[in-house]
């Protein structure tokens, strides 16, 4: 592509970024824009000039600007837009941010940058403009220059800033964005507006209201960490005859109506596609698979994300409606509001595949005591263990949420803010001595090594910890992702792979532990039946690990085909 249409592309998108953003906006209720004039910000400025439903006013010095939008949102309880060019017009805004900040008025405010090539290298009007106003400001964020492949994420970037200026903790938002030149583009289509208007943040959130977009019959439930009342959440299944795809974090593998197996029913094509739903509803955090994130962010259903805490959770950037109020609570009070399904089809196709999945998974995961150890198996194994299990996130929180027996006993528990797998041993001993209940922790072995100084002192803890290694001398997980296919085995092996040759055994009885290898599924749980703390470490190997993944998903899309 020539240059000068590269740039012109370039120019487009950002046009179009800008004008995705400002239509959201509006959509939500803003309708005014305070702007000081400059060049940087020249494709947010026309995309505010261009929308017919926002009054703009332009004021020839930054902190005007600034006490203007702020006196807007306290009139008015709306955010106003608040738009300066880069450099030192940005810290001419600090005053009234300031303000806004200790008296929780709604501002969004919008700094123009340079791109990241402009940045430290002494260029003119640059600045380091990240997180300018402190704490201040409610949320900052810098999403890069905008691109064609980010062009699904501009309306869900947009909700998200309006509405942390609202609510009990409102506030101004600072959005940086950085723009390369050539500054004038023409927009194209938008992205369609999927988003409905925003329900505010409140434990008082008018279910009665809410539930009238709900009433459907084609609905999900998605339980993950964060329910505080699984009975409620049956209720709630019950009222709807919405199936339950239950995380095994959630509580809610027990309940009538769960799905456990849901991942791999979803990786049946036609299954997939002829159910994709019209309502789902949250609950607390998503689980790991990412074939169910696709699928539902594939459908063009309404999507209620149900918290008690006001993280904002939206990684597919679908979500329609956000309550924030104990999830149990929710759940009862929408099962009063929703109408009663009865013996619906719908419940009962679902009920139908995840009895055959459940079977099939039985059948491959649950006979021979003395069959060969493979990575889902030991989950399964664990998953039915009446501990608090800690899993690590890679691997080990993936083959508990895909392989977990339905008849999960194990209370379990992952670190999946970030998803780092550091810290996971430190975690599970955190746990055991807070709780004063045996504790199990499965993880990989680069997992074990990262945490290895937690293994300090351990035997003399007053702890029951059984510590599960899943041994396959690397990154195991990487063997899943397409690097594996894409590069030779020698690079990969370098970069990814990572083999460590450590004897994970002698360095747990370095340490004073109890250390063996289990070689097969009735050792491993005569060993897990032994009290006290020890090591257990699992041999696998990498590539066998992905084909018995492969496997285990067929055998279950086989069998929902039908004939």
């Amino acid at each position: 592509m020539p240059a000068a249409d590269r740039d012109q592309t370039t120019a487009d998108v950002q046009a179009t970024c800008c004008a995705t953003l400002v239509d959201q906006w509006v959509r939500d209720g803003v309708s005014l824009a305070m702007v000081a004039p400059g060049s940087r910000s020249t494709p947010m400025a026309l995309a505010m000039a261009a929308a017919a439903d926002l009054r703009v006013e332009v004021f020839h010095d930054e902190r005007s600007a600034a006490f203007a939008a702020l006196g807007a949102g306290l009139a008015t309880g709306v955010p106003a837009l608040l738009l300066c060019t880069s450099g030192t017009a940005a810290t001419h805004l600090a005053g009234a941010v300031v303000e806004a900040g200790l008296a929780h008025v709604p501002m969004l405010v919008l700094t123009a940058d340079r791109p990241p090539e402009l940045r430290d290298v002494g260029a003119p009007q640059t600045i380091d403009q990240t997180r300018l106003y402190g704490d201040a400001v409610r949320w900052f964020h810098d999403p890069g220059v905008p691109t064609a492949e980010t062009a699904r994420t501009w309306r869900a970037l947009a909700r998200q800033a309006f509405a942390r200026t609202l609510g009990t903790h409102g506030g101004p938002v600072h959005l940086n964005l950085p723009f390369r030149e050539p500054l004038v583009g023409t927009p194209a289509d938008l992205p369609a507006a999927r988003l409905g208007r925003y329900v505010a943040d409140a434990p008082a959130v008018r279910l009665g209201t809410l539930a009238m977009h709900l009433d459907r019959e084609r609905g999900v439930i998605v339980a993950g960490r964060g329910v505080d009342d699984p009975a409620a959440v049956g209720e709630l299944a019950a009222a709807t005859g919405w199936p339950i795809l239950a995380d095994p974090r959630s509580g809610c593998r027990g309940l009538d109506g769960a799905v456990t197996a849901f991942d791999a029913v979803l990786r049946h094509e036609g299954f997939a596609d002829s159910h994709l739903p019209e309502v789902v509803v949250h609950l607390g955090e998503p689980p790991a698979s990412k074939v169910l994130s696709t699928w539902l962010a594939g459908s063009s259903a309404v999507h209620v994300r149900v918290t008690a805490t006001d993280r904002w959770i939206d990684p597919a950037h679908v979500v329609t409606h956000r309550v924030v109020a104990p999830v149990g609570e929710v759940c009862r009070r929408l099962a009063g509001e929703l109408r009663g399904a009865g013996a619906s089809d719908w419940a009962g196709r679902w009920r139908h595949v995840a009895a055959i999945a459940d079977r099939e998974l039985a059948a491959a995961l649950d006979s021979p005591l003395d069959a060969g150890l493979g990575e889902p198996l030991v989950a399964r194994v664990v998953s039915r263990l009446d501990d608090h299990v800690v899993v690590a996130s890679s691997m080990p929180v993936r083959d508990l949420e895909w392989f977990g027996a339905p008849d999960q006993r194990a209370t379990v528990w992952a670190n999946r803010g970030a998803n780092g797998i550091d810290g996971t041993i430190a975690t599970a001993i955190g746990l055991a001595v807070a709780t004063r209940r045996r504790t199990t922790v499965l993880l990989g072995d680069v997992a074990l090594l990262h945490d290895a100084s937690s293994l300090t002192a351990l035997a003399r803890r007053d702890v029951e910890l059984r510590i599960v290694v899943l041994d396959n001398d690397g990154g195991g997980i990487f063997s899943f992702l397409p690097q594996a296919g894409a590069l030779a085995p020698g690079r990969f092996e370098q970069l990814f792979g990572t083999p460590h040759g450590t004897d994970l055994v002698a360095l747990a009885q370095a340490h004073g532990l109890r250390a063996t290898t289990a070689h097969d599924r009735s050792e491993l749980e005569a060993r897990l039946a032994e009290p006290g703390t020890q090591l257990v470490r699992v041999v696998s190997d990498r590539a066998a690990n992905v084909a018995e993944h492969a496997r285990l998903h067929a055998t279950v899309t086989d069998a929902l085909r039908p004939g």
